[in-house]
């Protein structure tokens, strides 16, 4: 049955302006804890080779989340769960402000995340459902623009607050935006709601949910936290076999969560695998680069901060000139050429020394954010270009999946490679975890340049009408 006709709201332009301050808020805490991980580490006692589980907890969550937005949304309406998501969001981050562990912290950056997940789906479907076609785009490139701001000011937003204030900052300033922005969904935000959204797949859910935490836990149990080898290994086989499940209960079920079908698309299949590989990379440099400039070239957390300015800057001006790039050229030999720069750029990152000069780092942070942004912009374009209509809420809702997941992971593997090879070398926290941090640059790059064999799988030829670049990316 259709969906339930829209209702006018009062104002178009404030539920546009509500949700975008929504995706801000959401891109704005996947980049701002990076930079204040090492204070964490010291208020809490902790090894800030150890902290990642702060930026996995959030992300990881998300990827969990995500799949099952849209079937709440339709069940219980969009302003009771996007109410939902900034409560629970806000109160996860007065939790983390107040957390007095490091475990503490963790428990309450997943229920930020669950808030988090909830975000932008939900209000991306308000705005699918409240505007006419014709006014769709524009709408969601309005929205888009304080999301790409996110990225841009939270590593500078979180260092600055770390000097000025203390770690907790960073998450009491989302306390009286949370409060404003669940006074004004009560106000401005639609309730709209499917007249029959079916029955959830709840044993899918299910299975989906055991084989992403189950992979996710295995790999950062390889990280150093004292499991036993055992442990690690039931894990991994515990998650790949749920994901066996989950594909074998998928081809069966008459309405499964997401339908094998989706596969059978070889752009989309091709996309969604490439995402996920290519994105641990990518998803690792924002948690690598500010604890290497913080532990190994002696940056406070505030200039940390400011050097990954270039790379949003970079990223964004970028964008414009991918649909040109990739219309000359075509997916495939773009995006193989430029998995494979992207792996030696990020390979590159280990030749930094604290002796170079500043406009060196500053031109490299540039380079490597522009040829990441144009990597994001690709991907996206070439996973969703040709799913069909009836398609496209189910392809669109497992690919935010995987880019969430991509980047938990890129932060998992990170932190692995980092505390294997800091145990090898016998370094430390401070500049003799150098030869560390380069040795897990060298592997990552490596990682992202086999990804290209992926990409290498797409049609030859020039493509269609790539997806416009403002389509927001919550990586």
């Amino acid at each position: 049955m259709p969906a339930a006709a829209p209702t006018p709201t009062a104002n178009p332009r404030i539920l546009l302006w509500l949700v975008a301050i929504g995706f801000f808020m959401q891109t704005l805490d996947s980049t701002i804890v990076n930079t204040a991980l090492p204070a964490m580490a010291r208020s809490l006692g902790e090894s800030p080779l150890r902290m990642q589980a702060v930026v996995v907890a959030y992300a990881l969550t998300m990827a969990v989340i995500i799949p099952a937005t849209g079937w709440l949304a339709d069940r219980f309406g969009t302003r009771h769960i996007f109410l939902l998501a900034i409560v629970l969001f806000t109160a996860g981050s007065a939790a983390c402000a107040a957390a007095p562990s490091y475990n503490a912290l963790v428990a309450a950056r997943v229920l930020q995340g669950v808030g988090g997940a909830m975000l932008l789906p939900v209000g991306r479907l308000t705005v699918l459902r409240q505007f006419p076609k014709d006014q769709f785009v524009a709408a969601m490139s309005f929205v888009a623009i304080p999301g790409l701001m996110g990225p841009l000011i939270g590593p500078t937003l979180g260092g600055w607050l770390v000097e000025a204030a203390s770690w907790h900052w960073i998450f009491l300033i989302n306390i009286p935006v949370g409060i404003v922005g669940a006074l004004a969904t009560l106000r401005f935000m639609p309730n709209l709601r499917h007249a029959d959204p079916g029955r959830f797949d709840l044993g899918g859910y299910a299975l989906l949910v055991l084989a992403m935490v189950a992979i996710s836990l295995a790999l950062d149990g390889m990280s150093g936290l004292g499991w036993a080898r055992t442990l690690v290994v039931l894990l991994l086989v515990a998650g790949l076999a749920a994901l066996a499940a989950y594909w074998l209960h998928a081809m069966r079920s008459p309405a499964p969560l997401f339908t094998p079908a989706l596969f059978g698309v070889h752009s989309y299949r091709v996309g969604v695998l490439g995402n996920l590989f290519a994105r641990i990379g990518s998803g690792a440099m924002p948690y690598l680069i500010p604890l290497l400039m913080q532990l190994a070239m002696g940056f406070s957390p505030a200039q940390a901060g400011m050097l990954m300015l270039p790379v949003a800057l970079a990223a964004m001006a970028t964008k414009r000139l991918v649909t040109r790039i990739i219309t000359r050229w075509g997916y495939r030999p773009v995006l193989v050429g430029n998995t494979l720069l992207l792996g030696a750029l990020i390979a590159a990152f280990a030749l930094m020394t604290p002796e170079q000069p500043l406009w060196l780092r500053v031109l490299q942070m540039a380079v490597f954010g522009g040829v990441n942004s144009m990597q994001f912009t690709a991907m996206n374009a070439v996973t969703l270009k040709d799913l069909e209509p009836a398609r496209a809420a189910s392809g669109n809702s497992l690919f935010s999946m995987v880019q969430m997941l991509g980047m938990s992971l890129g932060v998992t593997c990170a932190a692995a490679l980092l505390h294997a090879f800091a145990d090898w070398l016998d370094t430390g926290a401070g500049l003799s975890a150098l030869p560390a941090f380069r040795a897990a640059f060298v592997v990552i790059g490596l990682m992202t340049m086999l990804s290209a064999a992926i990409f290498w799988q797409l049609d030859r030829g020039l493509p269609r009408r790539p997806v416009p670049p403002e389509s927001p990316d919550p990586a």
